[in-house]
Order: C-alpha cells, then structure tokens, then sequence
C-alpha cells in the first residue's frame, strides 16, 4: 500500500515541486488547497484535492476527520502580507491549528517536515569577514514574516510531534514570482542594488529543497533543524549578471542606491499598498532583507545527517529558470 502525503501549500511554488517529487516517488499524495487557490501546476490526475481551512482548529478536524496521513509536509505560508497581523494569523497560528487537529486525531505520522526559513535568523554575524550563521546561533528575526516563522518553530518545540524543520535560504527556480521581477527588470535595461558594504548572499534552487524535504522524511531526526542552501556564497551582483547572461547581455544601467533611498521608497511603498489594499514587493520587510549583509549560512547538518547534497549551483539553475520563464511566455 503507497504511503500517505499531505502536502499544505501544494498550490504554491514549493508546494507544487514537493508535489511532482511525491507522485514520482509513488505517495498516494494529498494536496491542501484553498477554493480560490490555483491549480494550474497541480494537473496530474493522481492527486487527491482537500480543502483545508488553517484559520481553525475546529474545521480542521471536521476536514481531515477520516483521513490518515504517513507524512505532512507543510509548505503552506504567506512571505508578504498588507496587515503584519497576518504573518502570525497565517505562519504562525495556522501551523498551530494544523499540528493541533492532527495530534487531536491521533495521526499515525512518521515526520511532519515543516518548511521554515533562514529569515529566523536576522541581521546577525554581520561583522566582517562574515562567517556562516550556525544552528547553534540565537535567532534574531529582523521581519515580521521571520518573526512568525520562528514563533512557529517554537511552538512546535513544546509539541509530542515527529518533526523536522528545514531552513531556507533564498529559493529560486521556475515558477518563483519575486526574483522574476528581477529578470523582468533586467530585460527592461535596469538592475537596482542597495547599500554599499558588501552583501554575501546565498541561494537554493526549489528541486534542491525538495530532495531536501524527502530525505527529512526518511532520515531526519526529531527536533531537528537544517538550514538549506546550494552550498556557495556568492555578491550581490551574481544573480543579476547571470539573469543578464542568459537574457542576451541587453544594454542596462545598474543603479547602487544608499539605504536611506530605499527606506524612502519601501516606505511609499508600504503606505501605497495599505491605500490600494494591494500588496507590494516594496515594504518594510522588503527594506530588512535587503539591508542585511550576511546569508551566509552552515548547511554541514544537512549534508552529515540527511545525505543532502546540493545538485543545482547558481549558473545552471538560473538558465533553467530563465529557460522555463521565455517558453511559458513570462518573459
């Protein structure tokens, strides 16, 4: 008899690549979806549809009530939200509701593998030279979507669970909605970067998280937490010039602004969202993420305890992207 997944998220770009890896690994895969959720890459026949409601503990249990998982996989969560309150409301609360439901039924899981980020973290080991941020560091969440994020995982933390919490980095690869404005900027002849101190980043391409989330369902342990990257560190310049590269090298103008431009812009930009209940990639967070300096981050614990080992290095995964992005007419 197949095993059962439920994948939470399964609409979305994580979500939707956890998805395939199941159904071609042979799970009986169950796919958590909202009624206004997309199912444009959710098209195999295989999969089986449940509509869950994470605002609440109660419909939860009359939703999953009957049901009978292995494995959870939990995907689902927001990255940019007009109200902060619904950071917690969504990453924080509804994991809560989730895993409550779950241990109320009784749920003979073997792994809940909950999809976190090194965003929990913060703005730390930034003195330079920048070292790798380790498990053992305190986290310092310098979001709001961190701070929810990192409450989540301490909550899971006092719970009777099979859990294995995965931290990553910045994920990239086909389907990804905001690194694509970069690529889309980039083709309109403009790369804009901030602040003037060297930023050390790091990046994870999705089929590397999702080999990541199937070996935390076989091999992990209890408790443990892996941050997730593809191993190397790269300048803040990279990513644009391989987008560039593989874009035709168009004519551009790259603009280096000071901090106190994009304060003043991400500002705006909040207050613009807030006024047209729309939200925007320019926003407070989006300030926080891209002051800091250092994503530098320790993936040894994967590599040791898991097997992980990254596949897809930055040059080859940003011409699959940028590949997937001409053929399915994004760009």
């Amino acid at each position: 008899m197949k095993e059962k997944l439920l994948v939470t998220g399964a609409s979305g770009f994580i979500g939707s690549f956890i998805v395939e890896e199941a159904l071609r690994r042979d799970y009986d895969v169950w796919a958590a979806v909202r009624k206004s959720s997309s199912r444009q890459f959710l098209s195999d026949p295989r999969i089986h549809f449940i509509e869950l409601d994470l605002d609440s503990t109660e419909h939860l249990l009359q939703q999953l009530k009957g049901s009978s998982f292995s494995y959870v996989v939990h995907a689902a969560g927001v990255t940019k939200c007009l109200d902060k309150a619904d950071f917690r409301r969504i990453n924080t609360l509804g994991t809560q509701h989730l895993v409550e439901a779950l241990l109320t039924l009784r749920m003979p899981l073997r792994r809940f593998v909950y999809i976190s980020s090194l965003s929990i973290m913060g703005a730390i080991r930034e003195e330079q030279p920048y070292r790798e941020i380790l498990e053992s560091d305190t986290p310092c969440p310098n979001t709001a979507y961190g701070e929810s994020k990192l409450a989540a995982e301490q909550w899971l933390s006092t719970q009777e669970l099979p859990y294995v919490i995965l931290r990553p980095t910045g994920v990239y690869g086909p389907r990804e909605r905001d690194y694509f404005m970069m690529a889309k900027s980039i083709k309109a002849h403009t790369d804009f970067a901030v602040g003037y101190r060297q930023q050390d980043i790091t990046f994870v391409y999705v089929t590397d998280v999702v080999q990541a989330v199937f070996l935390a369902m076989e091999k992990g342990r209890t408790g443990r937490k892996y941050f997730l990257s593809d191993g190397e560190v790269y300048q803040s310049s990279t990513f644009s010039d391989l987008i560039r590269q593989e874009l035709g090298n168009p004519w551009w103008i790259r603009i280096t602004a000071p901090l106190w431009l994009l304060r003043i812009i991400t500002f705006c930009g909040e207050w613009v969202g807030h006024l047209t209940g729309k939200v925007t990639a320019l926003n407070n967070d989006k300030y926080n993420i891209m002051r800091q300096r250092n994503w530098r981050c320790d993936i040894e614990p994967a590599r040791q305890e898991l097997g992980y080992e990254p596949q897809v290095k930055l040059p080859e995964g940003v011409r699959r992207s940028i590949q997937w992005y001409k053929d399915n007419k994004w760009l």
